[in-house]
């Protein structure tokens, strides 16, 4: 059936959670009513990226991107834009200045700086019709593989397209399909590594949610490449979306021929099914996967044998995250030449970032590799709030490091993060401005760490306890110059003796703050202050008395009656009694009480 147009909602978790399923449901209503479902086609596609606006609504052919859509919002919508042919210029996303124009999400700021290879299909197509896929070049590239490419060349092809892997810890993915196709067994498996596990990463569940069947495709193209039959997805159960999009996409899959026996006529046969994992962060490190998905605890084991070589039910297994597969596909049906024309000389192709904290625009970015950090803050993600200034972001989750502003034009690169003192590693980067403390940003990376060590090593199990334990004690006021020295210390021998690539990484906030803030840390211990006014038993609340009338509200709302002073003159805090609540300061109309 020919639609005159095409209503494109996004269905992504972000979007789903602010009720674009509802807004879907209601237009679907009135375009019943207006005796339009005939002529227009709501698709409910995956995640646009642009996560701060949502729910993102795009109206084709004119491409009218419409952001932060309500459900009220739907029936002028219909009536306007639909029925009338006129754009709702309120609900337009781009600058204020061109509203009179419908902007394609290309041409909008947050995009057209980005180049979607991995994203390519997400917010494009209906994730849960294998059709639409198939319409935009899907299992093209197996169909090639499979008939005119020898296992061999296939890795060959991933070798000089430079692919590295995008799970974190960058080793090339060509060699990696090599070793596990050199390895002899009577079995081998391809395993997808989907689970997700950094705060503040959601670049692999939007592409499960968005575009699964390229990671099906990309899969059994492995499988053929490394001469396995059998692939597992280790998945998260908390991404319930993702969830449910790869079993309707793997059904379709085997329903066309797809999976299974003898795919496109040929003697190859591969299955995929899926695994869920409870969310234990260190499951997320590919020997501790393979234990799980083998029904054990989820616990590392030591390396060498290297799953390539002794896996999954001990037998060589591949394993890659969701992101690289995602590139798979379009290396076959482009070309190696055209992947590694792409990013810098180490670092080839594109990158996709989660990018969230002090900043405007949070969402879901993909870069070519050696894009700076200037770029993707300013370009990209809108700056910073409120007119703060930037002062570090943290790239690669719990296991990464947080890089100064003073670098803020290093090319975005494994080499080049790696040389600063972080990590690419999935791709989470946490935007902090003038307000944000370093001593308490990696307090609570470390906490996190803590909380999700499997224990089986001491270095991790113990050292990193040890380390949050110096932390608090610097944060609380208590701590001592001499703890600075114990906390680098303490930092290096874990990272040099823990037994997995979790714990060897779990230091790195620390020694990267210490290496760029050191100042903050001495101003915690020996001055007893923290600079940024976030350590609660740091700070002081004092009233200027040049700006305090004496209006006593501040006093009325102390709970603890700190607070003196005689009505119409400047009033004073004891803080002896202060329990540094807060609450005067934001009662204040005068903004006379500040903190020191």
């Amino acid at each position: 059936m020919i639609y005159r147009s095409h209503v494109l909602i996004c269905a992504g978790t972000g979007c789903t959670a602010s009720k674009s399923i509802e807004i879907a449901e209601s237009l679907q209503k009135l375009l019943v009513e207006h005796g339009l479902d005939k002529e227009v086609k709501i698709v409910k596609t995956g995640c646009f990226g642009l996560c701060e606006k949502g729910p993102i609504m795009v109206i084709y052919p004119e491409g009218a991107t419409y952001c932060k859509v309500s459900v009220e919002d739907v029936p002028e919508i219909v009536e306007e834009h639909l029925v009338k042919g006129r754009i709702v210029k309120r609900l337009l996303l781009g600058d204020k200045e061109a509203e009179d124009v419908a902007k394609s999400l290309e041409n909008v700021g947050f995009f057209n700086r980005q180049m979607r290879v991995a994203l390519r299909n997400c917010g494009v197509i209906n994730p849960e019709n294998i059709e639409e896929y198939i319409a935009r070049d899907g299992y093209k590239a197996l169909a090639k593989v499979l008939t005119e490419m020898t296992p061999q060349e296939v890795i060959e092809t991933i070798k000089k397209s430079g692919l590295r892997g995008r799970g974190g810890a960058g080793f090339p993915t060509g060699l990696k399909w090599q070793f596990a196709a050199q390895s002899q067994a009577d079995q081998k498996y391809v395993c997808c590594n989907a689970d997700e596990g950094d705060p503040g990463a959601f670049m692999d569940r939007s592409v499960l949610e968005g575009d699964p069947h390229s990671v099906l495709e990309a899969m059994t193209i492995a499988g053929y490449a490394i001469g396995a039959n059998q692939g597992y997805i280790y998945v998260r159960a908390e991404y319930p979306i993702a969830v449910q999009r790869l079993r309707i996409a793997i059904d379709q899959a085997r329903e066309y021929g797809l999976l299974g026996k003898n795919i496109f006529g040929t003697d190859f046969s591969f299955d995929i099914d899926l695994r869920l994992g409870a969310g234990a962060f260190v499951c997320g490190e590919e020997t501790a996967l393979m234990t799980s998905i083998e029904g054990k605890r989820g616990e590392p084991r030591t390396r060498p044998p290297f799953p390539a070589v002794k896996g999954l039910f001990e037998k060589p297994t591949l394993l890659n995250n969701v992101e690289t597969y995602a590139n798979i596909p379009v290396i076959i049906n482009n070309g190696p030449e055209w992947f590694a024309s792409i990013g810098t000389e180490k670092s080839k192709g594109t990158k996709v970032f989660a990018v969230g904290g002090k900043i405007n625009n949070t969402g879901l970015v993909e870069i070519p590799m050696g894009t700076t950090l200037r770029e993707v803050i300013y370009d990209i993600g809108g700056g910073i709030p409120n007119g703060k200034k930037f002062k570090a972001a943290q790239t690669g989750g719990p296991s990464g490091g947080c890089i100064p502003a003073s670098h803020i034009d290093t090319p975005i690169d494994y080499d080049s993060l790696t040389e600063l003192g972080s990590m690419m590693g999935s791709g989470g980067l946490i935007i902090m401005d003038e307000d944000n403390c370093m001593v308490d940003i990696a307090k609570f990376f470390l906490e996190f760490t803590v909380d999700e060590s499997c224990g089986k090593c001491p270095p991790c199990r113990i050292g990193t306890k040890r380390m949050l334990e110096i932390l608090e004690k610097i944060t609380q006021g208590k701590g001592e110059e001499s703890d600075i020295e114990k906390l680098e210390t303490l930092a290096n021998s874990i990272k040099k003796s823990a037994l997995c690539g979790l714990g060897q990484t779990a230091p790195n906030p620390i020694l990267s703050t210490l290496r760029y803030f050191r100042d903050e840390y001495i101003a915690h211990v020996k001055d007893k202050k923290c600079p940024a006014g976030v350590c609660k038993a740091l700070v002081q609340y004092v009233i200027l008395a040049d700006k305090c009338r004496g209006c006593t509200l501040c006093a009325k709302k102390c709970p603890v009656g700190a607070i003196g002073g005689e009505v119409k003159k400047p009033h004073t805090i004891d803080a002896s009694k202060c329990i540094k609540c807060g609450v005067c300061m934001e009662s204040c109309k005068f903004a006379a009480i500040v903190t020191q």
